[in-house]
């Protein structure tokens, strides 16, 4: 027996999406160069916001949204890759996938924490590199473009990699449910709460951790 259940909140499936815009619009803006430096350092601005607010949501958010329903045991990851599934693997997301959200979170915030404090030594610096040493500033700015980029060009590849291994070997669409939310799964399983409310206060959360990188990057002005 199986029933449709809401497993992806709105705001989570909007993160997700909008994320995903605003990194490939990074990776266009850094290439092209020029005056699309100031659309690369506004991008970089909302992934910080993005960020934040997944942290938050995933505290309070959706049922499984939270971290706290994604956070595997080395012995559940062991017995995932056995095949021994918990059924709750066939849910959210899976030990797999789990640390390739958390991988990319990770890597995400490395990438725009060096951001604002790098420096091309041609026309643009990050907001905060006054705060720093000269040596941070290099160091920051090696790994943001030797590194930090190149790392998280793997992780996006392994990632759409992974979600087509699962579309065509295991006949399972992983981007169906998080564009509208529903997934098929067994009985019993506790849905994610989206209704007006939670999503009142996902915008809410949005709005604060936009305000607060706004005054960050003032700090810097």
């Amino acid at each position: 027996m199986s029933n449709r259940v809401r497993i992806w909140d709105l705001p989570t499936r909007i993160f997700h999406w909008a994320l995903a815009a605003a990194v490939i619009g990074l990776f266009i803006t850094a290439y092209t160069g020029g005056n699309a430096m100031v659309w690369h350092f506004r991008l970089g601005y909302t992934v910080l916001a993005l960020l934040a607010f997944r942290i938050v949501w995933g505290l309070v958010g959706g049922r499984w949204s939270r971290f706290a329903s994604f956070i595997y045991s080395p012995t559940s990851l062991s017995r995932y890759l056995r095949g021994q599934s918990h059924p709750d693997h066939l849910v959210g997301h899976n030990p797999l996938g789990a640390g390739s959200v958390f991988a990319l979170l990770g890597f995400l915030a490395a990438q725009v924490a060096t951001g604002l404090i790098s420096d091309d030594e041609i026309a643009f610096a990050g907001p905060l590199t006054k705060f720093v040493s000269g040596a941070t500033v290099s160091r920051a700015t090696w790994y943001h473009k030797d590194v930090g980029q190149w790392v998280l060009a793997g992780l996006v590849a392994l990632h759409v990699a992974a979600i087509l291994f699962y579309l065509w070997r295991k006949k399972e669409n992983l981007v169906r449910p998080m564009i509208v939310g529903d997934k098929r799964v067994h009985t019993g399983v506790q849905p994610s709460r989206d209704d007006a409310l939670s999503r009142i206060a996902a915008a809410m959360v949005l709005g604060i951790c936009g305000a607060l990188v706004a005054w960050l990057v003032r700090l810097g002005g």
